[in-house]
């Protein structure tokens, strides 16, 4: 791709804050799109916008709770009314939390589906008016390998993360007329914020590496430059699939 290859689109990406967002946000505008970033940390949100500036790019930051509803509808308003139309809706916020079944809560278990799966409802529900009759849209649901296979302790992440997988379908045909795309990014071992129990036990971050075909953690740069793509004019076709980025994980 070129630097130019998104001049004139908005993408709002949620979850921008760190991570993966980061990186997707500073792809994204190396290629030209104004960046709409989000999360709940301002202070986080500041750093990434003068990260994208660094990168010749521009964007505005909004601070909101995206798996709460009314804070949706607030963020909606407030984005079209300083930025303008969406044209591209990064879901990327997520989290999780590592438990045996029978020891969650009922609070633990709707904490952790609203912020993986409603949150895109709203998200949705929200930007994809933005999109319609323009011929053009891109939504990005950032699934996981775990919407694939699964380990122990990832009942309550798998679960949102399989159900995102089937929104990511139906939502495609849903929209497929419009010329808005609709697709999944299944990040395996990526050393991001959510791994650092891994990363920071050493016996522990050798059995995992060991376990990856490629032998390495992902670089979150590689997840940037495959979102910047499926933005583009030439991802129009691709529409309605997931794309694991695992080193091989899946493929043993």
């Amino acid at each position: 791709m070129n630097n130019t290859a998104l001049k004139g689109r908005n993408a709002l990406i949620t979850g921008a804050s760190k991570g993966l967002g980061r990186a997707m946000a500073i792809a994204l505008a190396k290629n030209g799109a104004h960046l709409v970033l989000t999360a709940r940390d301002k202070g986080k949100l500041e750093s990434v916008a003068q990260e994208v500036a660094d990168a010749g790019g521009t964007s505005d930051i909004f601070t909101a709770d995206i798996a709460n509803e009314s804070e949706v509808l607030a963020l909606e308003a407030a984005v079209t009314a300083k930025t303008g139309k969406i044209q591209i809706l990064i879901n990327n916020a997520g989290t999780n939390l590592r438990k045996n079944i029978t020891d969650f809560t009922l609070d633990e278990w709707m904490g952790v589906q609203n912020t993986n799966l409603n949150s895109v409802f709203l998200m949705c529900r929200s930007f994809v008016p933005h999109m319609k009759g323009t011929g053009y849209g891109r939504i990005i649901n950032m699934t996981s390998i775990m919407a694939h296979v699964s380990m122990p302790q990832r009942t309550l992440y798998s679960s949102t993360k399989f159900a995102l997988l089937g929104l990511t379908k139906a939502l495609a045909l849903e929209l497929a007329s419009e010329g808005i795309t609709v697709n999944g990014i299944s990040p395996g071992p990526f050393a991001t914020e959510m791994n650092t129990p891994i990363l920071q036990n050493p016996e522990l971050n050798a059995q995992f590496v060991s376990k990856i075909p490629v032998g390495r953690w992902g670089k979150v740069e590689e997840i940037g430059a495959l979102a910047a793509f499926l933005c583009g004019d030439d991802a129009g076709f691709i529409t309605g699939t997931d794309i694991l980025i695992d080193g091989g994980w899946c493929a043993m």
